[in-house]
């Protein structure tokens, strides 16, 4: 077995590259079915690759080596009153900041604020051919060029191995609150995202649990104006208001997915509301779940050597589940549905890894 290479400096992340046929940059190891590789392909670590480059408070952009822990990240923002609004996925289970931009997952924020796509600004990454190169710029109003650092969102090191990526931040809200409504069936957990994400609240999260009937909803503002939007979403919906600590630790069972089983699969789906009855209608009797961004995404989770639900399995070599999804963790397909392939994604492919020294954008 080829040992795994740990370069401590872009410099030797380029020579890392360079060093072989077939490479694979990965993370922390918080989603391993992306870390997974064929025998021939050499990995390269990056946890060794980090610190913050820059940090600018008052521009809310920072730049961080891709090894960073996402936790730190948290930790360095927090002290200037700063956060990631997309609440990025198991930062406490050690989650890397270019790990985080390769998979692509976001967590609840991503429903008022938006995804990791809407944050990122620039990426400095190493090409097949082993060349350091930049992409996109430092600053909020940068506007030149395409904007290529979108590609590396959810490629999972198909484009390059990441070296530094700038984000944009936003400042903490000044308080939250959190809300339990009540959702007897998918089809009312529907209704409720339909309703609320089209309504003037500005929801700050939007989440549901399938298993207990419930819409949790966050709500995100100055503390004298949530007594007011709390009481009017109770009276359209029946529900409680959690505590701050019940509500705290919601959160963070989600984002670091604390719900699904230990040790099993685990698939994040793109849907929309309406397609939410059903995929939580095909759940085996095993499963769990979650839908997140106001049904925009959806989890399902199955314990280790579970058989994987006949709505997401490919039949004679064709996807017999058009749902686009991936395989976060679990000894399954890394695509098992549809995943959307775009021309341009593979003309961006030719031009930064014509030698196929990353995985294919298939494999």
């Amino acid at each position: 077995m080829t040992a795994v290479l740990s370069p401590v400096t872009p410099a030797e992340l380029a020579d890392a590259v360079r060093s072989a046929p077939r490479v694979l940059a990965v993370g922390g190891g918080t989603k391993p079915r992306m870390s997974r590789a064929a025998a021939d392909v050499v990995k390269i670590s990056t946890v060794k690759l980090r610190g913050v480059v820059e940090y600018e408070p008052s521009e809310f952009t920072f730049t961080a080596l891709a090894g960073t822990p996402v936790r730190e990240i948290v930790a360095t923002l927090g002290e200037r009153g700063q956060y990631l609004p997309f609440d990025p996925l198991f930062s406490a289970a050690g989650a890397t900041l270019g790990g985080t931009l390769a998979s692509g997952v976001s967590g609840p924020g991503r429903f008022r604020f938006g995804g990791l796509r809407d944050f990122v600004l620039g990426v400095r990454f190493v090409d097949g051919g082993g060349r350091l190169l930049r992409l996109g710029g430092k600053v909020v109003k940068n506007a030149a060029g395409f904007d290529l650092p979108k590609f590396f969102v959810g490629s999972v090191g198909r484009f390059g191995a990441l070296a530094e990526v700038t984000f944009k931040v936003f400042p903490r809200p000044l308080a939250t609150r959190t809300l339990r409504l009540d959702a007897k069936n998918a089809t009312a957990m529907t209704e409720i995202f339909t309703a609320a994400g089209s309504a003037r609240w500005e929801l700050d999260a939007l989440d549901a649990s399938p298993g207990e009937g419930a819409v949790y909803a966050r709500l995100a503002a100055p503390a004298p104006a949530l007594d007011a939007l709390a009481k009017e979403i109770l009276s359209r919906w029946p529900g409680t208001v959690l505590a701050d600590n019940a509500a705290a630790k919601l959160w963070s069972d989600v984002v670091e997915a604390a719900w699904a089983h230990a040790g099993g699969t685990l698939v994040k789906f793109a849907l929309t509301p309406s397609q939410v009855p059903e995929f939580v209608a095909g759940f085996p009797a095993v499963a769990r779940g979650w839908v997140s961004a106001g049904g925009n995404v959806g989890y399902l989770s199955l314990p280790a050597g579970a058989a994987f639900p006949s709505f997401a399995t490919a039949t004679e070599g064709k996807p017999a589940f058009a749902w686009p999804a991936v395989t976060l963790r679990g000894d399954v397909a890394l695509w098992p549905g549809a995943p959307p392939r775009f021309e341009v994604m593979r003309a961006v492919k030719i031009a930064l890894d014509p030698q196929n020294r990353f995985p294919n954008l298939d494999d």
